[in-house]
């Protein structure tokens, strides 16, 4: 039977799953080789690994919750509930043995995050969210008011978000730039105070899923200049689907930015 909230219980075993592939890819990270997906996407068999090891594992934990995700089936499940997951988000970075990649996992209840985990193997952290009870990094609560207090000058771009600032080329851009190759950071980046923008240009739902979730929780706001995940369908394929977004700090960081974030559409 499908409930609103995990337990405690499985909490406890979602966060246990995750420590285990997180120890796997640290074991392996500077010690793998990698293939070119289809699409021209890096992919490493510790990619493959970890993806099984969550389809798995969450089967264990969740019967019945469809599990979707970036290397296994990209449809969205018909459960009330299912599992969103990108097991390695970063591949590149990791592959080139840049120790900054993520693990993503959200549990989607009628369509929108209810729990979520964003886990950084090579620094230890752990963000978690749970709606409407708050985000916590390794523990500690996250506020609003740490954020805002940060005082930061950085926006974070994606690779393919780049090219706004060549439709602008006699404008300055608002912010001291900054691309970490991956996604999840990128957009979290805004609600931990590291930054105080990040536009994606063009991420999949596993990419957004956990990040999505914590930047409501901070009361980071979010534009969505495309499909709005919140309305997928059953059996929706997701594959291609991007959902071009951008996050701020706050409303008035959102208005100072959305002119670069609506100049991904142009053209």
């Amino acid at each position: 039977m499908v409930t609103a909230e995990l337990t405690a219980d499985q909490l406890t075993a979602v966060e246990q799953l995750i420590d285990r592939v997180s120890q796997r890819q640290r074991q392996d990270f500077g010690h793998i080789s990698s293939d070119l997906k289809a699409d021209g996407t890096l992919i490493t068999a510790c990619d493959r690994w970890s993806d099984a090891a969550f389809v798995e594992g969450l089967a264990e934990i969740a019967p019945g919750e469809g599990v979707l995700s970036e290397e296994g089936s990209k449809h969205v499940p018909d459960s009330r509930a299912y599992w969103v997951v990108d097991p390695l988000d970063g591949t590149t970075n990791f592959a080139a043995g840049i120790p900054y990649w993520a693990i993503s996992v959200a549990r989607f209840v009628d369509g929108r995050p209810s729990e979520v985990f964003l886990d950084v193997p090579a620094l230890r952290q752990r963000i978690v969210a749970l709606k409407g009870r708050g985000a916590f990094r390794n523990g500690e609560a996250l506020t609003a008011e740490t954020r805002l207090s940060a005082n930061s000058a950085c926006v974070s771009l994606c690779s393919r978000s780049i090219r706004v600032l060549q439709r602008k080329p006699d404008q300055p851009f608002p912010g001291k730039i900054r691309l970490l190759g991956v996604a999840s950071l990128n957009l979290v980046s805004v609600a931990m105070g590291q930054t105080v923008g990040a536009l994606e240009a063009t991420p999949r739902i596993w990419d957004l899923a956990a990040a999505w979730l914590v930047l409501e929780e901070l009361d980071c706001p979010i534009r969505w200049f495309g499909a709005d995940p919140s309305h997928l369908e059953p059996g929706q394929d997701l594959s291609q689907a991007p959902f071009p977004m951008l996050a701020a700090a706050s409303v008035p960081q959102l208005n100072r930015l959305l002119p670069w974030g609506e100049a991904l559409s142009e053209g």
